[in-house]
């Protein structure tokens, strides 16, 4: 939830202002992808005046977009009207021909999501009329061949570590001591899990939340006696 959402969203956005020194007030960002890599990316260009359209193949994703603000459409008609394109979806193939065909001269393109397929980079190195490496930090033109022109971040890897830094330490911070704390628990309970994937034991999630929540100077409330019954208890009905 964090390290995608919060420290996806901020270090993309940092990656593409890098490599481009766009604006984003003002413009059309379609962002591939409604997870929590894709809502941290939405929200944070939203928040930074941004028209925001939103892809997705899941209805429900789909909808909690929607109802969050967002535009949604198919990346069909996104692809007419995008000033910056951003894949967050861990697929292949997001961004390809019949898209490039469509796009609006001199739109930015970046992957945040997965390796570098999510873009259909292989198709530009082919039918690109020219290409200009390198024009700007990370950034390179694809000229087609009617002239217009595609910008692409970081050869279509990862936009955040290929433009930028990636994730900010401090929210790495949460991601790493939820690890340490987790190959912890399974050195103490190896004799007791059976072979295969497990979940992550929510005390440990809630022990992480706490300590930073501390070192950031947050506090919550405790249930009292009273409220910690009744919800462990069904005999109130609902």
């Amino acid at each position: 939830m964090f390290d995608n959402r919060y420290g996806t969203g901020q270090s993309t956005l940092d990656a593409v202002f890098r490599a481009t020194n766009f604006l984003l007030a003002g413009r059309i960002v379609v962002v591939a992808g409604f997870g929590y890599c894709g809502k941290g990316v939405a929200e944070r260009a939203k928040g930074m005046g941004a028209d925001v359209i939103i892809t997705e193949i899941d209805p429900t994703k789909a909808l909690d977009a929607m109802m969050q603000g967002f535009r949604v459409m198919p990346m069909a008609e996104a692809a007419k009207v995008g000033d910056v394109f951003i894949t967050v979806t861990g697929n292949r193939d997001v961004l390809r021909d019949e898209h490039f065909a469509v796009m609006k001269d001199g739109v930015i393109m970046a992957n945040s999501g997965h390796f570098d397929i999510e873009i259909d980079v292989a198709w530009l190195e082919q039918n690109a009329k020219k290409k200009n490496a390198k024009m700007r930090h990370q950034t390179d033109e694809y000229v087609l061949s009617d002239g217009r022109r595609l910008l692409l971040i970081a050869e279509g890897r990862l936009v955040n570590l290929g433009a930028a830094e990636g994730h900010p330490a401090s929210v790495m911070d949460m991601s790493f001591s939820d690890q340490a704390l987790t190959a912890e628990y399974l050195v103490k309970e190896a004799k007791n899990l059976k072979p295969g994937v497990h979940t992550v034991p929510t005390y440990i999630d809630k022990e992480v939340a706490s300590l930073k929540l501390q070192s950031m100077g947050g506090k919550i409330d405790v249930l009292t006696p009273a409220q910690d019954m009744y919800l462990n208890s069904w005999e109130h009905g609902s």
